[in-house]
């Protein structure tokens, strides 16, 4: 299996984030957010940092903007953690794919139930 050193990168990079997120920034703003993937650019110059954030529509908009500020932070750190030539600029995104899932899972569920009840009634 190939690998482009990009992917191996930005999982690394993903790993560091994770842990600067986690122990580093002090922002109010960013709540509980799951970092889910770390697109590189071939040049490694770009990151596109995928987020997943519990909360409601407010304090999605609230973690992001603070995700934003602090990314000049978030990136100096990260340059101190890894030996690349050039530190990437960070761009962060909502990734809410998970909480598509969830909904997906809820929906089938309820059919199954459906479905079940539909079966005790007829036998």
């Amino acid at each position: 299996m190939d690998f482009k050193r990009a992917d191996r990168v930005g999982d690394q990079i993903r790993a560091e984030l994770a842990d600067i997120l986690h122990r580093k920034l002090k922002d109010p703003r960013v709540g509980f957010v799951t970092l889910t993937e770390v697109r590189l650019s071939d040049d490694l110059r770009h990151a596109r940092v995928y987020v997943s954030v519990m909360g409601d529509g407010p304090a999605k908009a609230e973690t992001m903007k603070g995700l934003k500020s602090a990314s000049h932070f978030i990136r100096s750190e990260l340059g101190k953690r890894i030996k690349l030539r050039c530190t990437p600029e960070l761009a962060f995104y909502l990734d809410e794919s998970i909480e598509k899932g969830a909904e997906m899972i809820d929906k089938i569920n309820a059919l199954n139930i459906k479905s079940e009840d539909e079966g005790e009634d007829e036998g």
